[in-house]
């Protein structure tokens, strides 16, 4: 009995020659590491405290500002974690190795997604819309009601939300009908080939001038010119300017009422038409 009491008392002896040293070696490391990981968690919550306060003081968008912010935090929190696992004894290369390979197959299966990423960071940045703004893209018209990293909400006009990736977005063209505040809208209104083409245009030019809501300021005047002599009818050209909020309206009003006065003038409206002839062939 007492020859195993002595057996364990050497191998736990021979246990703490081996590896006491090597643990009072580490204690300096683990302590730096730890007093490291408290001063660089303050160190990162002074930095976001700092980058907070910049985006209260200048006009970003709120997504991009989360976006950013989130960035920094991390991106700042993984330099933590590298330099405190250094630290430990961990070499350097070859953790930043497996970040790095990680980091690649992470890019490679989510492309799509980092091309929508991109597309939305681009488009927080460059603000070719906002939300509230109508505009039309991928074939589709609405008022923009979310713009994440990712994707952009839109809203259409029968009341159906779309959801556009940010990456065709920030790629291709996109119309914003709200960004000016006003628009300019061109009416075409045809008229036969008997009628008066001067009593038209007065009527057309009179119908827009009596609204309120359509601008008539320096070069922003209606007007009214003949566009086209078609086939069937000669083309006027009605053009004015409205504000964004009465753009809609203006135009319902002025199509009803401006084919209202014309036919109560006499002035036809003319549908597309063609004439047939017929020939019989006797010869046989």
């Amino acid at each position: 009995m007492l020859k195993i009491d002595t057996e364990k008392f050497q191998q736990a002896e021979y246990y703490i020659e081996k590896y006491g040293q090597k643990l009072i070696d580490f204690i300096p490391s683990l302590v730096t590491a730890i007093l490291l990981l408290f001063v660089g968690l303050w160190i990162i919550k002074v930095i976001n405290r700092v980058v907070k306060k910049i985006f209260d003081n200048a006009d970003y968008d709120i997504t991009l500002e989360r976006f950013v912010a989130s960035l920094i935090n991390y991106g700042l929190k993984i330099v933590l974690f590298v330099l405190v696992i250094t630290q430990l004894g961990v070499e350097s290369a070859s953790l930043v190795a497996i970040i790095g390979a990680g980091g690649l197959a992470i890019g490679l299966a989510l492309q799509g997604s980092l091309s929508n990423f991109a597309g939305g960071v681009l488009i927080l940045l460059l603000k070719p819309f906002k939300v509230g703004d109508f505009i039309k893209a991928q074939n589709i018209e609405g008022t923009v009601k979310e713009i994440s990293i990712f994707n952009t909400r839109v809203l259409t006009f029968g009341n159906q939300q779309a959801i556009i990736p940010n990456g065709k977005l920030s790629n291709e063209t996109i119309v914003n009908y709200s960004s000016e505040g006003i628009r300019k809208e061109n009416i075409t209104f045809g008229i036969s080939y008997t009628s008066n083409v001067s009593e038209a245009k007065k009527i057309l030019l009179d119908l827009v001038m009596e609204q309120e809501t359509i601008l008539k300021i320096e070069d922003k005047m209606p007007m009214i010119v003949v566009a086209e002599l078609a086939d069937s009818s000669v083309n006027l050209s009605l053009r004015y300017w409205a504000t964004n909020p009465d753009f809609w309206n203006a135009r319902w009003y002025t199509l009803e009422e401006g084919k209202k006065r014309l036919e109560a003038a006499g002035i036809s409206i003319p549908f597309p038409q063609r004439d047939v002839h017929l020939y019989s062939n006797n010869n046989k």
